[in-house]
């Protein structure tokens, strides 16, 4: 990988697996909890998928959509049941695990179960709701909101750095352009990793058009292994992107989402491309 010179990146422990510039991480999994059986079929079927590769991955899903398009979504079954839940999957799967919180009482609650805290795009700001991620003790992982600059991140690490909590990284995800629609600028990875922080790439949201379907949000999921391919050869330390096992019947952003049968051609690739720019 690229790294800006005279920068010294930190390595972050994400359970058993690191991200250490040597291996890209994978964040990998559903958008949001549609059942318990759904959870575990799909962090098998991933598993299983990642393994035959020789790969590892945390393993992603959301108990709670609380940025719905619609006040009428479906949002998950909440934050302590599906905490335990993905908390069970983890220990009996053997991989580290990730959700997003919503409030500091959440990221509490989840701080009892979940290895890595995302802090949504939206909320990247809310200072009590990073502080209070960042003060459990886990791996924070800031997704970068669509409004900010990729320097603008300094202010947030600050604020974790602040609780004397130094495990987080930041999750690029794509920049508001114009009306319902965003733009990954492959810039961003550098100008972060400038500034000494990790950086990973959110393929399935950055190509998100938010609210584009009126009630609900469209995007082109096709063009996310796409983004992915340039943002690896761009320099990110890692991909985090959501699959499902057929994506039209998503009941959150399925326009967006890979399809399982898809995602071992799409890690192949990506493989091979880190291992090219870092030879």
């Amino acid at each position: 990988m690229t790294i800006p010179p005279q920068v010294s990146l930190p390595i972050i422990p994400v359970g058993p697996l690191s991200i250490d510039g040597v291996r890209p991480l994978f964040i990998l999994g559903p958008c949001v909890m549609e059942s318990e059986a759904f959870v575990w079929e799909m962090a098998r079927s991933i598993q299983k998928i990642t393994n035959e590769l020789g790969l590892k991955f945390v393993f992603k899903a959301s108990y709670d959509k609380a940025n719905r398009t619609s006040g009428g979504a479906y949002r998950g079954p909440g934050c302590e049941e599906g905490c335990a839940l993905l908390q069970a999957v983890g220990q009996e799967l053997g991989v580290p695990v990730t959700t997003d919180v919503h409030s500091p009482e959440e990221a509490r609650i989840a701080g009892k179960y979940i290895d890595v805290l995302q802090i949504p795009a939206f909320l990247c700001r809310q200072t009590d709701l990073v502080v209070a991620a960042a003060e459990t003790g886990r791996v924070v992982n800031v997704k970068k909101g669509q409004f900010l600059a990729p320097w603008d991140v300094g202010n947030i690490a600050g604020k974790i750095k602040a609780t004397g909590n130094e495990k987080f990284f930041f999750t690029e995800r794509g920049t508001s352009f114009g009306y319902n629609a965003l733009v990954a600028d492959m810039r961003s990875f550098y100008w972060i990793r400038e500034q000494g922080f990790r950086v990973i790439f959110d393929a399935t949201h950055s190509v998100q058009r938010p609210g584009g379907l009126g009630a609900s949000t469209g995007g082109d999921g096709h063009l996310a292994p796409v983004l992915a391919r340039a943002a690896v050869a761009a320099g990110c330390d890692g991909v985090f992107m959501e699959t499902h096992i057929d994506p039209s019947k998503a009941l959150s952003d399925g326009p967006n989402q890979v399809p399982l049968s898809d995602l071992g051609k799409v890690l192949h690739t990506l493989r091979s491309i880190h291992e090219l720019v870092t030879a």
